[in-house]
């Protein structure tokens, strides 16, 4: 429910809950794909939600060229989809990794990070056990040579390859974040710069709309 309410409370936007089992997207702007632990990540994280119901229009969505955020268990269940390059995997040393820390934006020319600067360092929230990024060399150099790389962690708190945090598609209308930006909205939360990434997608809706 973080997610809701960054969006409901923190930037004041119509947001609504959509079940699994649903099988239409339509009407909405964008969609957001939650953590947690789906399926209790029993098999692999997110490798059975992607077999809900409501998948099928997602990843219409996606071609569709609308917005699609997904984090933390939410990015592993975009990677599993194939919408975003790579893997997410179990961090370096199988430690479960919860804290705070700082990262920066390697791109802020697409819609979720129009609102930062260039190498803006940020403070935001991680809480997980499988979050490491792995790609093999050839993709690395892909989504490097297409900027996808969007958030990276300035201190590589779970092995991720080239410290990265977060990338996008080719397209740069999908984007999958380890790190928790819903939970970073309030200072009295500890950091509010997650607010600019909810921010940044409002403002790309109101100039596609315009």
């Amino acid at each position: 429910m973080d997610l809701f309410y960054a969006i409901k409370d923190g930037i004041n936007e119509n947001v609504q809950l959509v079940d699994y089992r649903e099988k239409s997207l339509a009407g909405f702007d964008a969609v957001m794909v939650p953590g947690g632990f789906s399926y209790g990540d029993y098999l692999r994280s997110g490798a059975i939600a992607v077999h809900a119901p409501i998948v099928k229009e997602i990843i219409r969505f996606a071609a569709e060229g609308k917005i699609v955020f997904g984090v933390c268990n939410g990015f592993q269940i975009l990677t599993e989809l194939n919408l975003l390059p790579g893997a997410l995997i179990r961090n370096e040393k199988s430690r479960f990794v919860c804290d705070i820390t700082d990262l920066t934006v390697i791109n802020n020319q697409i819609a979720f990070t129009n609102q930062y600067q260039k190498d803006e360092t940020i403070r935001i929230p991680v809480a997980h056990g499988e979050g490491r990024y792995y790609c093999d060399e050839k993709t690395l150099k892909e989504i490097t040579d297409n900027n996808q790389i969007i958030f990276k962690y300035n201190d590589n708190i779970n092995g991720s390859v080239d410290q990265i945090a977060g990338v996008t598609n080719k397209k740069g209308n999908v984007l999958g974040m380890m790190p928790h930006p819903e939970r970073a909205i309030e200072d009295i939360l500890g950091s509010a710069d997650g607010l600019k990434l909810f921010q940044s997608i409002i403002n790309e809706q109101v100039r596609v709309n315009n």
